[in-house]
């Protein structure tokens, strides 16, 4: 086996730590919470743990505010709790890939705190000062992603620092060698610790504009939209030095990697499909040199279309440079969850999509038990971005609530009141309730990963798209060696015949419709929204 495969053919698993299992009776998840439910993860058979960000911070925008990289924040754990979840992650055969947030720190971190202590401090040039513009304010228009200017104003030292998210979040100058010497010393700490690789938060947002020149205005702007979406964001975003980076920060990860196993880069990346790729990095002797999973987070923002998704993955697999491995995403900690965006019925159908394309698929905590997004009523709203723009859709504490174990008192996941609600249905909709019902999802989850673990056309084969299938069903074929597997959707709420599909019967290797089992006939239907993996005779 290559010292890839792991993540090339695994499947990464992310846990929100706030919300997976609290251990200490504070309604907060821990990491003494998840290796008590390492067992399950096992059970689910997925191969990596990404977990969000466990550091110490004020938790201004919960965790991604650090105020420490090189540390455990005392609402997780500590650093022994660390080692030994890690430890026992790795007895089991998993890996474990840690959040990594270099675009910016909690201003309460030791850099900012020098860097705002005076104008000439040694660190001052570690962060983006500028001076004021001739009116007293901003020094260009740059917005916040969380909305208002992307500026604040410091009365000690009389200038603004930037900040691309709250203002408790300066950004770091990655411009300066010192800073990007600090951060790759940072991941350092933590792989010879041992763990397997990071999951780069906002990647394209490290490098700005030299010049620090206005965004442009977005023309297809819409009213009552978020407020960081008027402008373009040309100046601030996926600068060409940032090609430099995702170089560098590679070879800090290869240097951790051998023969056995190779550690791994993922980038969260939020740009169109040719600017995505380029971040696959420089090719150097056929070996691609930059981020080895660029997010691909194209099925969460898609119509929920048979002909979309066909599109989708023809563009995505026409895009890809050579040597490139694929990946697909259909939920995070950022995203509605896909059971609220596609329904119930389509969400069994969106299990089947994400674990039979090619390549790595990326699974969000809850999203195997069919998790929809929880209603948060207004004295419960925990997320700073939704404080700041009220009523628009962008609060991301819906697909943050914590995830229901049992029936038991607060769904088996904390014996107190939980950080935020649980789900209107988590006496039903929990892993107890549903790990033994076969027409249950999580028992869907699980039977389609085994599946996929046991067929080298799921996990390692490629894929060819089907083009003369019935309206609403999308149709591909999975092929290692002589193997070859076929996958039939079904998007519509009618049955669709697959006579135009099969040459003959097919022995159905795993159907959405938990009973449907033994042989499809060629005059069979597809039920309404049913996938079917499908052997050909």
């Amino acid at each position: 086996m290559s010292a890839d495969a792991w993540w090339k053919h695994g499947i990464f698993y992310e846990i929100y730590p706030r919300s997976m299992q609290d251990s200490n009776a504070d309604g907060t998840g821990d990491l003494s919470g998840i290796r008590q439910r390492l067992d399950y993860l096992e059970d689910l058979g997925v191969d990596a743990l990404w977990i969000c960000p466990i550091f110490p911070s004020p938790m201004a925008d919960f965790g991604y505010d650090i105020a420490d990289y090189c540390d455990i924040d005392p609402r997780f754990g500590t650093l022994a709790e660390f080692d030994a979840l890690l430890a026992e992650v790795k007895a089991r055969g998993l890996r474990l890939v840690l959040d990594l947030v270099p675009n910016h720190t909690s201003d309460q971190h030791p850099w900012f705190v020098q860097s705002r202590s005076a104008r000439d401090d040694p660190r001052r040039d570690w962060y983006l000062w500028r001076d004021p513009a001739p009116d007293g304010g901003p020094p260009n228009n740059w917005l916040s992603n969380f909305g208002g200017a992307a500026w604040t104003f410091d009365d000690a030292t009389g200038q603004y620092y930037g900040h691309s998210f709250l203002k408790e979040q300066p950004d770091l100058n990655w411009r300066n060698p010192a800073v990007r010497a600090a951060m790759y010393d940072v991941m350092r700490f933590w792989l010879r610790r041992g763990i397997d690789g990071f999951r780069v938060d906002v990647l394209y947002h490290l490098i700005k504009d030299d010049r620090f020149r206005d965004n442009p205005i977005n023309p297809a702007y819409v009213a009552g939209g978020p407020e960081s979406h008027r402008l373009l964001p040309l100046f601030t975003t996926d600068r060409p030095e940032m090609q430099e980076i995702v170089v560098e920060m590679r070879r800090v990860v290869d240097e951790f990697s051998d023969a056995v196993s190779a550690r791994v880069l993922i980038g969260e990346l939020h740009l169109p499909l040719d600017r995505l790729m380029a971040y696959y990095g420089r090719s150097e002797n056929g070996v691609l040199q930059g981020v080895q999973l660029p997010f691909n987070f194209q099925l969460i923002h898609a119509r929920w279309e048979a002909d979309e998704i066909r599109r989708i993955v023809r563009s995505y697999d026409a895009a890809l440079p050579p040597g490139a491995a694929p990946n697909w995403v259909l939920g995070n900690h950022d995203e509605s969850r896909v059971a609220t965006r596609v329904g119930p019925q389509n969400a069994r159908l969106a299990a089947m999509l994400l674990l039979t394309l090619h390549g790595t698929p990326t699974l969000y905590y809850g999203d195997e038990i069919g998790m929809p997004d929880t209603r948060i009523a207004p004295g419960e709203i925990r997320d700073p971005f939704e404080l700041r723009e009220p009523g628009k859709g962008l609060g991301r504490d819906p697909q943050r609530t914590p995830m229901p174990w049992s029936a038991a008192p607060y769904a088996g996941f904390s014996t107190v009141r939980p950080w935020l609600p649980l789900g209107e249905d988590w006496t039903t909709r929990n892993v107890e309730a549903m790990a033994h019902d076969p027409a249950s999802i999580l028992v869907l989850y699980r039977r389609l990963i085994a599946l996929r673990r046991q067929e080298a056309a799921l996990h390692g084969g490629s894929l060819e798209l089907i083009d003369d299938s019935p309206p609403d069903v999308l149709a591909y074929a999975r092929t290692s060696g002589r193997r070859r597997l076929l996958v039939l959707l079904n998007f519509a709420d009618a049955d669709m015949p697959v006579d135009t599909l099969l040459d003959a019967d097919a022995e159905i290797l795993l159907s959405t419709e938990h009973e449907r089992t033994g042989v499809l006939r060629r005059d069979a239907m597809l039920r309404p929204f049913e996938g079917v993996v499908l052997l050909p005779k």
